[in-house]
């Protein structure tokens, strides 16, 4: 059906053919090209390198899980494996570990079929665009030096780097377990049928959180609905909140990097407004800058400009945005789709620290967690996508659009980013599916609606051309 390379790493679905699917050969072959890049790298340590990985909750998981381990002791590195964890867990423990780099088994938001390689450098951290061009051309050249059988790698397992991810949280400055506990919150939580069914629950007993509802809780990786938390795919958790008058509600990924939650009344809270409202704890304790993508709502903006600092955009891609946070000082960062981004926990979306700084702000507020949203200028945003066809010209598609609203600002760092006036709308085709994603931002959703659907019409008539 579909495969994928790109700074999000190496992504497709199940079966099929090498080359058009995530098949056997596939994850062999970008195992091993990774392999070989990490040992060309000048941080790679002397002795055997060194490589964790850890794997969401996919049916796939553990095949795939097995054959990068298998191909990685091939080239003479050792693996840590640490089985079902999360994304932000994997990232941490590459670092704890010392480890020369990471591999983490998931495919976040896609459905059950895809699978995905995402690959880490030594600080847990994604590896750039250019490296990752490095390792692609070494798969498509088969640029592989498999060692000798007494040259092995050694393939180790690891239980518990969720256990210190966690202990990382709770002695985290700005995390208050007392607080959280006097606030005796109860909580329904929606863990798709993933990994996130053994790190939330863990970290909200340790946070003091006693009445506990996990939806989904069996980890299958049938995920029972579409695992991208959005509003439309959380209708039963909304319903759940309610039923059990539970004081809000909470939604991640299958490898818990994203994080959205649900008030007391069952209405969404707003994935995009996960970063403002952690943002504006943080920056209210420790003053400094912020960063999110081009492709997320300006209420950023405005409660960084509030605490007196700086909001800077980046372009779409979780390494984008850690290197323009690095590059600009920032004290949190993250994107609009429920990705937070705390530096000094570590670079990297990490649902589970958001999960402890929104209870601690939300518990030291007295308020109810809808009353917390409303001090927030409300921004609606219409998500739209648009499925390319196979050999799709998106170039000459943008180059017709850009020139359309030539008389408009626009930025084309990432895509296009068309300014109306206090509105605006971004078009970027997506790192992990074959679609052309379109955002719009207004006061009004209406307004943001129609402004998606001029765009999405200029494509369609665009693409007809």
């Amino acid at each position: 059906m579909a495969l994928i390379k790109s700074i999000s790493g190496i992504r497709g679905t199940i079966g099929g053919r090498p080359d058009d699917n995530l098949t056997p050969l596939d994850i062999v072959k970008f195992s091993a090209a990774y392999g070989m890049w990490l040992k060309t790298q000048s941080f790679a340590k002397s002795g055997n390198i060194k490589v964790v990985i850890g794997r969401d909750g996919r049916i796939s998981g553990k095949m795939v899980s097995n054959i990068v381990a298998s191909t990685l002791s091939a080239l003479g590195i050792d693996v840590i494996d640490t089985d079902l964890s999360t994304t932000p867990t994997v990232e941490m423990a590459v670092v704890a570990l010392e480890a020369d780099g990471g591999i983490i088994l998931t495919a976040s938001h896609n459905p059950k079929e895809w699978n995905a390689l995402k690959l880490l450098n030594n600080k847990g951290e994604f590896i750039s665009g250019a490296e990752g061009e490095i390792i692609l051309q070494n798969a498509a050249a088969e640029n592989f030096d498999f060692v000798t059988v007494d040259q092995l790698g050694k393939i180790t397992t690891n239980e518990t780097t969720l256990t210190d991810h966690i202990e990382k949280i709770l002695g985290y400055k700005a995390v208050d377990v007392s607080a959280i506990t006097k606030a005796n919150f109860s909580i329904v939580v929606d863990v798709v049928n993933s990994t996130g069914a053994i790190a939330v629950p863990a970290l909200l007993e340790k946070l003091g959180v006693k009445n506990i509802s996990l939806l989904n809780g069996e980890i299958t990786g049938e995920f029972a609905h579409n695992p991208e938390p959005l509003p439309e795919n959380l209708l039963d958790l909304s319903r759940e909140v309610v039923r059990k008058n539970a004081s809000l509600g909470i939604a991640v990924d299958p490898d818990v990097d994203r994080l959205c939650f649900v008030c007391e009344d069952g209405t969404m809270f707003g994935e995009e407004y996960t970063l403002v409202a952690v943002a504006d704890y943080l920056l209210g304790i420790t003053k400094g800058n912020s960063v999110s993508n081009m492709s997320s709502t300006r209420a950023l903006k405005d409660v960084t400009t509030k605490h007196g600092g700086e909001y800077f955009a980046s372009a779409v891609g979780e390494v984008n945005v850690v290197n323009k946070m690095k590059q600009v000082n920032a004290v949190i960062g993250g994107e609009g789709n429920g990705g937070i981004i705390v530096p000094d926990l570590h670079y990297g979306r990490d649902a589970l620290i958001g999960i402890a700084l929104f209870l601690t702000q939300l518990a030291k507020s007295q308020k109810t967690i809808r009353q917390l949203r409303n001090t927030y200028t409300d921004y609606y945003m219409s998500k739209n996508k648009i499925i390319l066809e196979k050999d799709t010209d998106v170039k000459s598609i943008f180059e017709n659009i850009k020139t359309k609203y030539k008389n408009q600002p626009i930025n084309t760092d990432d895509g296009l980013k068309i300014e109306f006036d206090n509105d605006w709308v971004h078009l970027r085709t997506s790192n992990t599916e074959p679609i052309i994603r379109i955002y719009a931002e207004s006061n009004h959703l209406t307004t943001a609606d129609n402004i998606a659907k001029r765009l999405m019409n200029d494509i369609k008539e665009a693409s007809a051309n």
